[in-house]
């Protein structure tokens, strides 16, 4: 019996996009998840005493600003050289041949395959022979697989290949593949990579992505980590158990306020949805993007004081412990408790009012002759800004803000509804 383990994409220092935007932001904490996490893969092979380590590309989130990326890694490749555990990687297409200009002699024990043609290698005191190619390129259209040599028989043969499979949302298409393709190769297990979402994609042969170690925005929620692979005697998978490697966990939050009147009923739901998350994720920082949804009263409140409703939602993460929540974003998606329809009936001014409302430009239509009028007095750089902003998710966010409110004056008189 052996065991390994598979990992992939771990994209050490790989920068959080517009993390500075987001004030109280615990800006080094996740700077420094990647690195972090890239540590617990390393200590977890090291206490699992593992045969191997396989990583299916993307060590680097692409070019190096300078050598210290490079020596970290190297750093964590000679921890396992001292425990004499081996490593093969590929490159992936943040780090392909064509994208990482600087290098380092890599510990004896790292095994990285080519970038031109397919190859395999054999695990020194262990009946493994494993097989791949990295990406010579950031993109790679072509199908790798084909290149792949069928599997040596009286071995556990093991694919190592970065895919997009048959293409998966958010991800570029890069060495697409059937299923078909790897299942006729005759492997054992094929270590996946390029995907950040784990996913066991077959049991009969082995088809799994590990997803990445780190989760790097709240596009990537939920567990990340890797696959500790367990291979019997008679050279067949016997398990691919999970392993949690990241050190900060990115949630949604969705919080349903129906039947919920008052604010302190809402912040209460809030903070039960924190607490849950909080216990989920087993003492790590838990990032969170709050969305509040349903019929409610409060609906216009929400839109009309968004500072103060995000201030005491920061104020309920406080509560969950230091370093236990980070309130990354509100989003409101609740409607009013109030028939807008009816209201259309009240009378001929609030029908031309709210019949304006709903002819309101949608989000990537052009914007209306006057605002570019306006934007045309306007200095070169600070129109380029505001016409950004009023092209993208903010200007249709701003659009709702203004309905709400406007609607909320329709629809309520002194806090009641009409």
């Amino acid at each position: 019996m052996l065991r390994f383990i598979h990992a992939a994409d771990p994209h050490l220092d790989s920068p959080l996009q517009g993390l500075e935007a987001h004030e109280g932001a615990p800006v080094a904490s996740l700077r420094g998840a990647t690195r972090r996490a890239f540590e617990k893969l390393v200590q977890l092979a090291i206490d699992e005493q593992v045969a191997f380590l396989a990583i299916a590309g993307d060590v680097y989130d692409g070019d190096w600003k300078d050598y210290n990326t490079g020596l970290f890694f190297r750093g964590q490749m000679v921890r396992l050289n001292e425990k004499q555990i081996p490593v093969y990687l590929i490159a992936g297409n943040h780090d392909a041949a064509s994208v990482i200009s600087k290098k380092l002699s890599l510990p004896e024990n790292v095994q990285v395959f080519s970038t031109r043609t397919a190859e395999s290698k054999e695990v020194p005191g262990h009946p493994v022979v494993i097989h791949g190619r990295g990406f010579p390129h950031r993109a790679v259209p072509e199908n790798l697989v084909l290149d792949y040599p069928p599997a040596v028989s009286g071995k556990f043969n093991l694919g190592l290949l970065h895919t997009s499979l048959t293409g998966r949302e958010g991800h570029d298409t890069y060495a697409p593949c059937a299923v078909a393709d790897l299942q006729n190769k005759g492997y054992g297990y094929w270590a996946l990579g390029h995907i950040h979402q784990p996913e066991v994609i077959s049991q009969d042969p082995w088809i799994v992505f590990a997803g990445n170690c780190q989760g790097r925005h709240i596009k990537e929620t939920g567990p990340r980590g890797c696959r500790l692979v367990t291979v019997n005697d008679s050279l067949e998978v016997e398990a691919a158990e999970w392993r949690s490697l990241d050190v900060v966990r990115w949630q949604e939050l969705k919080v349903d306020l129906v039947g919920s009147d008052h604010e302190s009923e809402a912040l209460a739901r809030v903070s039960a949805a924190m607490e849950q998350a909080v216990a989920e994720a087993e003492g790590r920082l838990v990032a969170v993007r709050i969305i509040l949804s349903g019929s409610t009263i409060l609906h216009g409140s929400l839109h009309r004081e968004g500072h103060r409703w995000r201030a005491e939602m920061l104020a309920r993460a406080q509560d969950q412990g230091a370093e236990a929540v980070w309130l990354e974003q509100v989003k409101i998606r609740t409607t009013p408790v109030y028939n807008v329809a009816l209201l259309a009936q009240r009378d001929a001014l609030t029908k031309i009012v709210v019949e304006g409302l709903d002819r309101a430009p949608e989000d990537g239509q052009p914007l209306p002759e006057d605002i570019r009028d306006m934007l045309e007095v306007l200095p070169a750089e600070i129109r380029a800004e505001l016409e950004a902003e009023w092209s993208g998710e903010q200007r249709a966010e701003v659009l709702k803000d203004v309905r709400a409110i406007i609607l909320e004056a329709l629809g309520t008189k002194g806090g009641q509804v009409q």
